[in-house]
């Protein structure tokens, strides 16, 4: 770490960064260390498989990123919620999609990308929750992949145990259709929600039959039922047509780029204000130069860059929950659809830590 990022020790004995690349604990930890590059490689040399090994639910990982188990960040796996900020959990669910399948392979490509960023507290954003809060993967839903119908209940019912033991839940799907009934365990919780959306396309598609299940037709069906309150939501990306908003906000993908990142985030802290918002990312948003991994691409999208300043200019709202959706392994060679999710899942954390610290 290049000494010109530690600032000088303030009054009370805490170094203070001037740069957002390092939150006061990195400093001060790594002032003790003297060395910490050299530091972080011996513990590379002995750490491995921290899903299951590690001994706290606190801190960073340096395990090799390339070894040992795939948790997310490589977080202890574990179904105790005692103590538990944070539950990141994945739905392997791609029965709804419309065009291409796959998604249901995004929560094991998301965590596998993910121990690229888990040494460190996350760029920009000048805290660090996984040093601040206790931040678990609670592993897959469970669900029987030949019984459709039951699918729904059973995801309403994983996320509602989560948020019931005091925890937040930030979710890896799967497709779009996942987050209906995430929406539903938020809104039995907290009432209607507000709601901020990235995508290409709206989920609006008219659909007042309770059995169909589809991708296209969630944030309707949240709407309809009372889960969402239009009007403190928000969608952004949108660049496909759709024919009745039902009071949903919307800012275009065009209008991000001819308007800029500032007035996006103005816009949806004014919309969404101080209530309880929920925030789901369909990795589509992205334009396919930077995700071509998804089910229904769309060019013009958002570019990776501007999507992540959104996301940590968007700090200060009341963040209850959120997803990242349809990441499809098999339609990107690369990888980089999956390290996009894996960076979006982790500014949804940083997003719910500022909301319960920062606020």
């Amino acid at each position: 770490m290049p000494p010109a990022l530690l600032d000088k020790t303030a009054a009370d004995g805490t170094l203070h960064p001037p740069d957002p690349r390092v939150s006061a604990n990195q400093t001060t930890a790594l002032a003790k260390l003297g060395n910490p590059i050299m530091s972080l490689l011996e513990d590379a040399k002995s750490d491995i498989d921290a899903a299951f090994t590690r001994r706290g639910l606190r801190g960073h990982s340096f395990e090799n990123a390339f070894a040992g188990a795939n948790s997310f960040l490589r977080r202890t796996y574990t179904k105790d919620l005692t103590g538990v900020d944070i539950a990141i959990t994945g739905v392997c669910f791609d029965q709804a999609t419309s065009n291409r399948a796959g998604t249901r392979f995004g929560p094991r490509a998301i965590r596998e990308a993910s121990s690229l960023i888990a040494y460190d507290p996350p760029f920009g954003w000048g805290t660090d929750p996984l040093e601040e809060m206790t931040v678990i993967d609670y592993g897959d839903l469970a669900f029987d992949y030949a019984h459709t119908p039951s699918f729904p209940g059973a995801l309403t019912d994983h996320i509602a145990t989560i948020l019931a033991a005091g925890a937040g839940a930030i979710t890896l799907g799967g497709d779009h259709y996942i987050t209906y009934p995430i929406l539903r365990a938020h809104a039995q919780k907290h009432g209607p929600l507000g709601v901020i959306h990235f995508d290409a396309h709206s989920d609006l598609w008219p659909d007042d039959n309770p059995d169909r299940i589809d991708h296209g037709t969630m944030l309707y069906k949240a709407v309809k039922a009372g889960y969402v309150d239009p009007k403190r939501s928000l969608q952004i990306g949108i660049r496909t047509t759709t024919e009745d908003y039902l009071g949903v906000n919307v800012l275009t993908a065009r209008e991000v780029h001819e308007k800029g990142v500032a007035h996006a985030v103005a816009l949806a802290k004014d919309i969404v204000g101080d209530g309880p918002t929920y925030v789901t990312f369909d990795i589509d948003a992205l334009d396919p130069a930077y995700a071509p991994g998804t089910g229904t691409p769309v060019w013009g999208g958002l570019h990776s860059w501007q999507a992540a300043a959104i996301l940590r200019d968007l700090a200060g709202i009341n963040m209850v929950g959120g997803d990242v959706v349809e990441v499809s392994p098999p339609y990107d060679t690369t990888g980089a659809t999956a390290v996009a999710g894996a960076h979006v899942a982790y500014d949804l954390i940083c997003l719910y830590h500022w909301a319960r610290t920062q606020r």
